[in-house]
């Protein structure tokens, strides 16, 4: 049975051997924990092994256990990694420093409308449906230009953009265009890749991937 720091030297050595093979440099590639469904004592144990950035799928599940978690280690990052409905915008803007699920200008205006009333705007990726799944959320590839032009004109600052590829098929060719979607509207971030295939996401350009399972549990 391994330790949290085990789990985390494995995966921070995969991202290293992924970033290298690309010729990229692995510090910038953010290590993202999952952390729904996990216990304080779980997350607190990665925290103790250097883990920093931690990523939550529902706001519910973070209201209750990240108040007093970031109270003892207010160095944290914390990011929402879920579908956010816009009625959960105000608890959203307060607890996360990031949000990789915009997809819509209903989820945009809530979100302005929460950063102002709390004097702070979150870093945003933009969630594209790269699949063109219509079970999945996320901006569909013909909208995506468009709505990438509201995003800039917003306060909120667009960290890049986000894709979960569809289940089943080889990913590598939707990290790929991700990517090239990136290029093409010259964005920088890419939160792309988790436990399963975070190494060919990152080989492909990560900028962020979120790893929960090799992370918390043995493989």
């Amino acid at each position: 049975m391994t330790d949290a720091s085990t789990r985390l030297a494995i995966v921070q050595d995969g991202i290293a051997a992924a970033a290298r093979l690309a010729r990229r440099e692995p510090d910038a590639v953010t290590l993202i924990a999952v952390s729904k469904t996990r216990t304080a004592g779980e997350i607190e144990a990665l925290i103790g092994a250097g883990q920093r950035d931690f990523g939550e799928s529902r706001v519910q599940e973070a209201e209750a256990k990240w108040p007093e978690l970031r109270a003892r280690h207010p160095e944290v990052r914390l990011h929402c990694i879920g579908r956010l409905q816009s009625n959960k915008a105000d608890a959203a803007v307060r607890l996360f420093d990031t949000i990789h699920s915009l997809d819509r200008d209903s989820l945009l205006e809530a979100l302005v409308a929460a950063g102002k009333k709390a004097g702070r705007f979150p870093r945003v990726y933009v969630q594209v449906n790269i699949g063109e799944e219509e079970q999945k959320g996320g901006v569909s590839l013909a909208e995506l230009p468009a709505f990438l032009d509201r995003v800039q004109a917003s306060p909120l600052p667009l960290a890049g953009l986000m894709a979960i590829p569809p289940l089943g098929p080889e990913p590598s060719p939707y990290f790929a265009l991700l990517a090239k979607l990136a290029r093409r509207h010259d964005v920088n971030g890419l939160s792309m890749g988790m436990s399963s295939d975070y190494s060919a996401a990152v080989m492909l350009g990560a900028t962020a991937v979120r790893v929960g399972t090799a992370l918390f549990e043995d493989q």
